[in-house]
């Protein structure tokens, strides 16, 4: 179940990722609705950082339960 919830973690940080380089929300895209979104820099800055963090925790997927908790 954790592998399954950090899974969705890093879906969610790299869609963040691409909304805030690029203004384009893929998960919008693929279930509808409006997929560009406008967004200050601010907020694009901290979508970017989300998404950096999603990327970072990749490996965290690949990594053995028991050695993680050590």
């Amino acid at each position: 179940m954790g592998k399954v919830a950090l899974a969705l973690v890093v879906v969610g940080a790299l869609n963040w990722l691409l909304v805030g380089l690029f203004e384009w929300d893929l998960v919008t895209a693929l279930f509808g609705g409006d997929f560009h979104r406008e967004s200050s820099w601010l907020s694009r800055i901290v979508y970017i950082l989300v998404g950096i963090s999603g990327l970072y925790c990749i490996r965290y997927l690949f990594t053995d339960d028991a050695h993680a908790r050590t």
